[in-house]
């Protein structure tokens, strides 16, 4: 029979990869038992879907046997989520708890079509049978409403679990959110920047997106206060940059990749989106003009060591799908299926950061 402070020995080799520390300092491990029908015992994540929890169960066998012999048998490792007493703290509650992955869609400047990048990106997701939600965090500038024909669009608010809850707008398989359905579309938002980010705030906590795979989240152009709520207030799972051909587009572009990728922020950048990469007039769709110049996302994609998702033309069919609230993603034509592949190669792009790189966790300002 083996006693407690053996089994504590071996379980306080298993760290936590998240964490960084061993599960037992961490105070994981509760209730060992250890008698003739082996060893039983609880662990406690601190959340309930610690996506960790499956691959510490194996390697807590592993550990055990290692420690305490090939022949010990383990009877029994139960999984108790974390109970806390009394009313939890608003910052300690978990935010988006059925979303898979949060994902940033950014650019570096204005003008670059990041808006139109992400609602057919949202679209073409959906059209691979994945769950959607597309949040415009463009508080200044949304766009997104009138792409989807829904200016008029005022989200419902109902009361829910003792909590008010923001119904999103689900069209063409994409749950939506935005500022742009709470003001006006004829006048200017004039928020200062705290008030901005508060409102941003209330859409990602009260926004009813129940179990979602990808949450794309449409940044305002550049670097902001905005960007900094997101990666505040929740794990953002990786990055996309949008830029144009243009050396103006790109050095602002290199400028967002850094912002990312900074000690501080560190979220990953999941790939590049070169947006009108070549001109094709309707009449003429087999002739490509380069007028933003060529290969200019491809070639800053490689210089940065991330991965070019795609390469989206300038055709009048997507200008016209988005002013008409029909976005070609819908559709299975040339540039509908050029978001396709964008999605396709996104989704093997966040498949392999998950595999090979652990959680994003929210970045911590201390005051």
């Amino acid at each position: 029979m083996s006693s407690k402070e053996q089994i504590l020995k071996a379980l306080s080799k298993i760290i936590h990869p998240e964490k960084g520390k061993d599960i037992v300092s961490l105070g994981m491990v509760s209730e060992i038992e250890s008698g003739e029908k082996g060893i039983s015992l609880t662990i406690i994540p601190e959340r309930s879907n610690d996506p960790f929890i499956s691959s510490i169960r194996s390697t807590i066998v592993k550990s055990i046997k290692e420690t305490l012999g090939p022949d010990t048998v383990i009877n029994e490792i139960k999984v108790q989520p974390k109970v806390i007493v009394g009313k939890q703290k608003e910052e300690q509650r978990e935010i988006l708890p059925e979303v898979t992955n949060i994902i940033a869609i950014s650019s570096g400047k204005g003008g670059v079509g990041k808006s139109t990048i992400a609602v057919n990106l949202a679209i073409a997701l959906a059209r691979l049978g994945n769950k959607v939600g597309l949040l415009d965090a463009d508080v200044f500038g949304p766009s997104v409403p009138k792409m989807f024909d829904a200016e008029k669009f005022r989200p419902e608010v109902i009361r829910e679990n003792n909590k008010d809850q923001i119904v999103p707008l689900i069209k063409y398989g994409v749950k939506i959110l935005s500022t742009g359905f709470f003001v006006d579309p004829s006048d200017a938002v004039i928020w200062r920047g705290p008030m901005a980010s508060s409102f941003l705030k209330q859409l990602i906590v009260q926004g009813g997106w129940g179990a979602l795979d990808y949450l794309l989240v449409d940044l305002p152009p550049g670097t902001s206060d905005i960007h900094l709520t997101l990666v505040q207030e929740v794990p953002v799972t990786g990055a996309v940059v949008v830029t144009t051909p243009q050396s103006v587009a790109l050095a602002d572009a290199i400028k967002g990749i850094a912002m990312f990728r900074s000690d501080k922020i560190n979220v990953p950048v999941l790939g590049l989106v070169e947006n009108m990469s070549w001109f094709t007039p309707a009449e003429l769709p087999a002739n490509k003009y380069y007028i933003f110049g060529r290969d200019g996302g491809k070639n800053l994609a490689e210089k940065m060591g991330v991965p070019l998702l795609g390469q989206i033309p300038l055709v009048q069919s997507i200008c016209e799908g988005s002013d008409n609230g029909q976005p070609v993603a819908l559709n299975d034509s040339v540039t509908g299926n050029a978001f396709m592949e964008l999605a396709g190669n996104l989704i093997e792009s966040v498949n392999k950061r998950n595999k090979e790189h652990i959680p994003t966790v929210k970045l911590q300002i201390n005051k």
